[in-house]
């Protein structure tokens, strides 16, 4: 963002401002992790089908990467004030209609509408501490914003698991999403009284027709992706997954028209004609791909194969999260030293992380939370040595004057990375997952393919993040 803010805004209020938006950030990562743990105890209640779990987490990825741009661009226009509180008031109610859901469609239906308030309220988040923290102050307070990032993982995944094992109020998992409601209102609150107004950007504008053929083509593609086992696969599925790549497509000659006529395209299509980047984009994409559908996968297999508790299946993560934070920390002064080869090694380490918690499940019979726990720390340390620098080293290859729109189209690559990874990777886990033949066999198996299609992906990430380094050095 280019806004200005006027330098006179106390300096102890800047610090309490810098905790409301963060507190926003952290809501929405906590966001991102607990439904998670709850998805078993949804999926019966509700009576919903594999495909409408996957979609309650795929659908909500949809709507935020569709919109994300767009939410930036809305904070140019109205002021990131305005903006950031009309996200996190829409982010609250939506919440609100999740947890009050009577039916597996209706609860995709209130994801989206999360999804697209959240993309109203994040952008706004980096946007404020940019304006703010233009002083030696800024690397403090990145760090403070990146440490809330990784702590929202663990706080998801244990706060998962205790609010569905305690059954508060008797509310089950409808209190993952309730416990956004005094949340949301208290960081409005706080937003009111102390983030300062801030002058609008001129000449921005928005593409809302281009977001609107975004959301339709990746629905068109990863839609049927969630629900054609549901139909068996039927003919007219492929058809409407090639509707939403000729869908696709179509955008891109949508935004290059636009461009032509002088307008603001939802891209930056001169970053499409750069190599390293798209190079780097694929790195990321893959990366990502792998991400969520991870989770997805291990956390439905410890509740419905290991009988884990969801209060257990969230300890079990909690390490995991941990390390993660930890990784994050120290990976991006790795990483101006040996630049991507640190990713590289990451990869590697995922792989391992990988292969250790496969070979955890295939050897011991009925492993507890202690056991699993180990393989799980390892993964999402490795986890925290790419994902830190992942963007640092992608947006690196960009100029200052295309990084807002470089950033923009690496955080929409993420989360349409995150969705078909949940589409694709746990179309493939639900697929060999409770056969009546077998069960104990096919839960194992189901597990292992999925954890291969997740190794994968990080391999082919790895590949990439090779490719951007060979193409480093010859330069």
């Amino acid at each position: 963002m280019h806004q200005i803010v006027s330098p006179a805004i106390d300096q102890t209020r800047r610090w309490w401002v810098l905790a409301t938006v963060v507190a926003a950030q952290f809501m929405f990562g906590v966001d991102a992790f607990i439904v998670n743990v709850a998805l078993p105890t949804i999926a019966t209640e509700l009576k919903a089908s594999a495909a409408q779990i996957e979609a309650v987490i795929a659908i909500y990825l949809i709507g935020y990467a569709s919109l994300v741009v767009t939410g930036g661009r809305l904070g140019d226009i109205f002021g990131t004030k305005p903006t950031f509180i009309a996200g996190v008031l829409g982010f609250t109610l939506t919440s609100l209609w999740c947890g009050l859901a009577q039916s597996g469609p209706e609860l995709i239906v209130a994801r989206l509408a999360q999804g697209a308030t959240a993309a109203l309220m994040v952008p706004q988040v980096l946007a404020t501490i940019h304006v703010l923290f233009s002083d030696e102050a800024r690397g403090r307070a990145f760090a403070v914003y990146g440490i809330a990032l990784g702590l929202a993982g663990a706080a998801g995944f244990l706060l998962g698991g205790l609010l569905v094992s305690i059954d508060l109020a008797g509310l089950g998992w409808r209190a993952v999403f309730f416990v956004n409601g005094p949340c949301g209102l208290a960081i409005i609150a706080a937003a009111v009284w102390l983030v300062p107004s801030a002058p609008r950007r001129a000449g921005t504008k928005l593409d809302i027709p281009g977001a609107m053929i975004l959301f339709l083509g990746l629905l068109g593609v990863i839609g049927p992706l969630l629900f054609g086992r549901d139909v068996h696969w039927a003919p007219w599925v492929w058809l409407v997954m090639a509707a939403g790549v000729v869908v696709i497509a179509g955008f891109l000659r949508f935004e290059r028209r636009l461009a032509a006529r002088g307008g603001m395209p939802l891209i930056d299509l001169a970053l499409l004609d750069d190599p390293a980047f798209m190079r780097g984009l694929g790195a990321v994409f893959f990366f990502f791909f792998a991400n969520l559908s991870f989770y997805l996968v291990m956390t439905l297999f410890m509740q419905t194969a290991l009988f884990f508790t969801p209060l257990q299946s969230g300890a079990a993560m909690v390490p995991l999260a941990l390390t993660f934070v930890i990784a994050s920390r120290h990976s991006a002064a790795r990483a101006k030293h040996r630049g991507t080869l640190v990713l590289i090694e990451g990869c590697a380490l995922q792989l391992v992380g990988l292969a250790a918690i496969a070979l955890t499940v295939a050897l011991v019979a009925h492993p507890s939370i202690w056991v699993m726990m180990l393989p799980l720390a390892v993964f999402g340390y490795a986890q925290g040595l790419v994902m830190a620098p992942l963007s640092s080293a992608v947006l690196s290859t960009v100029s200052k004057a295309s990084a807002g729109s470089g950033s923009g189209l690496y955080g929409t690559t993420t989360q349409i990375a995150n969705a078909a990874g949940v589409a694709v990777i746990g179309a493939v886990f639900f697929a060999l997952h409770g056969q009546e033949s077998g069960q104990t066999d096919s839960d194992h198996l189901a597990l292992f393919a999925a954890l291969a299609c997740v190794a994968l992906s990080i391999g082919v990430s790895a590949m990439c993040l090779r490719w951007m380094r060979a193409a480093a050095v010859s330069a």
